[in-house]
C-alpha cells in the first residue's frame, strides 16, 4: 500500500483525505525529485616504458693473407723471406710472390712464423720472368677469406604494467634489437691468370745418327704423347717449349743446318751454322714458340726462338748460335700441325754424326 506524509499546504485533489489537510504520495514525491550525479573515478597512471636491448656482438675477423715483404729474393728459387705478422699461413698452402705482373712466382709454403713473420717455401711451381728484387707482393695463390660470423640479436625489454582502475595505462615499448656484428674482411684474391701447364711428347728411344749426308733428316725418334695439334686446336697466347740433348762428333771445318717445322712449314731455320773439330760430345738444343694469330696462311701468327749449343773438344769452350723468326706467312692454323725438328749437314762425312737421345715437348702455357 502506498505511505503518504503530512504537507504544510492543501491538496485539493486529495480533500477531505482522513481529516488531514494535503497528504502527498512519498512514492510520487520521491520519483520527481532528481538524484545528483556521483564523481567520476580518477584515472590510472601510465605503464612504465619497457628498457632497451642490448647491442649485438661484434662478428668474427676473417682470416688474412695479403702482406708485403722487403727481403732480397731470386725468382725461379724457394727460399725464406720475411712478411707480416699475425697471418693464417699454414704448410702446403700455395703462395703468390710477386714483384710485378712480369716477375713473379707461385711457390709452397714449407713452414711461417706468425710471431716474426719469417716465411719458408720450396722451389717454385711457376715461374714468370727473372732477377733479383727486394720488393714483393705476397698473397694466397687463389683462396678466399671467409665471412664473419653475424652478431646475436639484442634481447626484448620488458612490457610495461598495466594502469589501476580508470583508464588503462599504455603498454611499455618493447627494447630496440642488438645491431648485427660486422662481417670480416674476404682474403684478396690474386689477380694473374693461372696457367695451365702439361707434357705433351717424351722420347723412349736414341734417334738414329744422322751421318756421312747432307740429306735433311729427321732428329727426332717415336715415344709417348704426341707431337701434332688437330685443326683449329690452337688458342691465342698457347705456348710450348721442346728441349733435345744429345751426342755430335763433327771434323774440321764443317757446317750444320737446323730447322724446326710444322708439318712442311718452316717455322725457324738456323741456314749453315760453322762447325769444326768435335768429339762425341753433348749438344742442347732449346725451342720455345707462341701462338700470336689465329687463321689460314697469311692470317695466322707464330714466335719461335731456338739456340743451340755445344762444348768444342779443343779447348772445352761452349759454342753456339741462336736463331729467332715470326712466321705470319706460311703458318696455318686451321689444318693439323705436326712437329718436327732437322738437321743437315754441309759435307756427306763419316766423321759428321749427330743423334738426341733426349727430347720433350711441354705446353707451357
Amino acid at each position: 500500500m502506498p505511505t503518504f506524509i503530512k504537507a504544510g499546504f492543501w491538496d485539493q485533489r486529495c480533500e477531505p483525505c482522513n481529516g488531514y489537510k494535503g497528504w502527498l504520495n512519498l512514492d510520487s514525491l520521491i520519483k520527481n525529485v532528481a538524484g545528483t550525479s556521483g564523481t567520476t573515478g580518477s584515472s590510472g597512471t601510465s605503464g612504465v616504458s619497457g628498457t632497451s636491448g642490448t647491442s649485438g656482438l661484434t662478428g668474427a675477423s676473417g682470416d688474412r693473407y695479403q702482406t708485403t715483404s722487403s727481403t732480397s729474393f731470386t725468382l725461379g728459387t724457394g727460399g725464406t723471406i720475411t712478411v707480416g705478422t699475425g697471418l693464417a699461413y699454414t704448410t702446403a698452402q700455395d703462395i703468390l710472390i710477386a714483384y710485378d705482373v712480369n716477375n713473379h712466382q707461385v711457390s709452397m709454403i714449407t713452414s711461417y712464423n706468425p710471431a716474426t713473420g719469417v716465411l719458408v717455401f720450396g722451389a717454385p711451381s711457376t715461374v714468370e720472368g727473372s732477377g733479383t728484387y727486394s720488393s714483393w707482393g705476397v698473397n694466397l695463390n687463389g683462396a678466399a677469406g671467409g665471412n664473419g660470423s653475424n652478431g646475436t640479436s639484442g634481447t626484448s625489454g620488458l612490457t610495461g604494467s598495466s594502469g589501476t582502475s580508470g583508464t588503462r595505462g599504455t603498454s611499455g615499448t618493447s627494447g630496440t634489437s642488438g645491431t648485427t656484428g660486422t662481417s670480416g674482411t674476404s682474403g684478396v684474391s690474386p689477380t694473374l691468370p693461372v696457367s695451365v701447364n702439361y707434357g705433351l711428347f717424351a722420347q723412349t728411344a736414341n734417334s738414329t745418327p744422322v751421318t756421312n749426308t747432307v740429306v735433311e733428316t729427321s732428329l727426332i725418334n717415336g715415344g709417348v704423347g704426341t707431337l701434332s695439334v688437330p685443326a683449329n686446336g690452337f688458342s691465342v697466347g698457347d705456348s710450348f717449349v721442346a728441349i733435345m740433348a744429345g751426342i755430335l762428333n763433327v771434323t774440321n771445318n764443317q757446317t750444320i743446318r737446323i730447322r724446326v717445322k710444322a708439318g712442311s712449314v718452316i717455322l725457324l731455320d738456323s741456314g749453315a751454322q760453322p762447325i769444326t773439330n768435335i768429339t762425341n760430345n753433348v749438344f742442347s738444343l732449346n725451342v720455345n714458340f707462341t701462338i700470336r694469330q689465329l687463321g689460314t696462311a697469311g692470317v695466322a701468327s707464330i714466335v719461335s726462338l731456338g739456340t743451340f749449343h755445344y762444348v768444342k773438344t779443343v779447348n772445352g769452350v761452349i759454342e753456339g748460335f741462336s736463331f729467332n723468326v715470326v712466321n705470319n706467312t706460311t703458318f696455318d692454323t686451321t689444318i693439323s700441325n705436326t712437329l718436327d725438328i732437322t738437321v743437315q749437314w754441309g759435307a756427306a762425312s763419316t766423321g759428321n754424326s749427330i743423334y738426341s737421345d733426349i727430347f720433350t715437348l711441354n705446353k707451357t702455357y
